[in-house]
């Protein structure tokens, strides 16, 4: 059965539930004024970007390394060359991923000389997640600045936002008096800290997991059993901290715990928290960024981490990428985010789910394909 959109306005990456719980979903494809929203959002977002000195890039979206977040699962494919085989050309069948992010490739990018500001509009894929605001290709908008920081990037990004709009329908659930919300700056800043306390009545930060367990359960939430502290957080995060967000302007969460930001720089002056935060308006996550690690070593500790628990839940572990490793220590100080393009434009014209800013959206396509063994 598909759904259908009523009352979409148009003005120009993650769900409480999991996604495999949400394949239901269906919804009308995008329409032609939707489309042009697009067009428009994606023209203003560059024209921002470029008065504000940042340089559009295109980077590869087949790469020889996925990224090690353990959640995520790539897509792969496989490169098989033509024979004959020039000298200089790749001997052997060899496996890609098609990217989760160009995250890697754009940091080393960042430590090459002309581009210590770029960005890109791209499309990614990850692979399984499919809701109400995922679809398994999707489209990022990525920056990075170097010199930069978390702080100077939420400030430039909440800078573009509001050129796109001012204020924006609220959505279904979320927003309250005039029904709209505002996207003038500056957007409400919060600590995961802060956010924890004031919407779920706990500091989670000096908590061991016994102790979050029954400060989780004394709040309304059931963690299952034997879950880990970074669970715990994930799952109080979702059905008590998320749905409080972003109600009449933007909120950008920061500080995450050092174990939910392996890509990120510590807190100089409180190592158990990053420079790293999210964006949500109207109960959407938006973005993600951080202040950048740019320690080679520090960084290959934490991936190792990362495929170490990869390893433990089963999933492939990817080699290291040690081109984007060998880059980072010449970068310096940067920040950068990911912002998700199709959720922005749900935000901006009130679609209700992603399905109705694309023009073939997976929930419609895949069940088409073959079976695979």
């Amino acid at each position: 059965m598909r759904t259908m959109r009523t009352g979409t306005r148009v003005h120009s990456h993650r769900t409480g539930a999991p996604a495999s719980e949400l394949r239901y979903v269906a919804a009308v494809p995008a329409t032609s004024d939707i489309v042009r929203a697009r067009s428009a959002l994606a023209r203003k977002l560059r024209d921002g970007l470029e008065q504000r000195g940042y340089l559009e890039v295109e980077t590869p979206i087949a790469v020889p390394f996925a990224g090690q977040e353990p959640h995520l699962r790539p897509f792969e494919t496989t490169f098989t060359p033509d024979p004959p085989i020039a000298p200089t050309g790749v001997e052997g069948a060899r496996r890609l991923h098609l990217h989760t992010s160009p995250e890697y490739a754009m940091k080393r990018l960042l430590a090459r000389p002309g581009f210590s500001r770029c960005y890109q509009l791209v499309r990614v894929f990850r692979d399984g997640e499919l809701s109400r605001t995922h679809n398994p290709e999707f489209t990022l908008f990525e920056l990075y600045a170097a010199p930069g920081s978390a702080h100077t990037i939420m400030a430039d990004l909440e800078q573009l936002l509001s050129g796109c709009a001012t204020e924006v329908p609220a959505r279904r659930g979320h927003g309250r008096g005039s029904g709209t919300i505002s996207l003038r700056p500056p957007f409400e800043r919060l600590t995961c800290r802060e956010a924890f306390s004031r919407y779920a009545g706990f500091d989670p930060i000096a908590l061991d997991a016994g102790a979050f367990t029954q400060a989780a359960r004394a709040c309304g939430v059931r963690p299952a059993p034997g879950a880990s502290w970074d669970d715990l957080f994930t799952q109080v995060l979702l059905e008590k901290i998320e749905p409080a967000l972003g109600i009449d302007r933007p909120t950008y969460l920061t500080e995450y715990p050092a174990s939910q930001a392996a890509l990120a720089r510590l807190k100089p002056s409180d190592p158990r928290v990053a420079e790293r935060f999210e964006l949500y308006a109207g109960g959407l996550e938006l973005a993600n960024g951080f202040s950048e690690l740019c320690d080679s070593r520090e960084q290959r500790e934490r991936l190792r981490e990362e495929q170490e628990l990869r390893r433990r839940l089963g999933r492939e572990v990817f080699p290291l990428d040690e081109k984007f490793l060998s880059a980072l220590d010449g970068i310096g100080e940067a920040g950068g985010v990911a912002v998700g393009f199709d959720r922005l434009l749900m935000l901006l014209t009130g679609a209700k789910t992603i399905a109705d800013v694309l023009l073939f959206p997976a929930v419609d396509e895949y069940p088409a394909a073959r079976r695979a063994p």
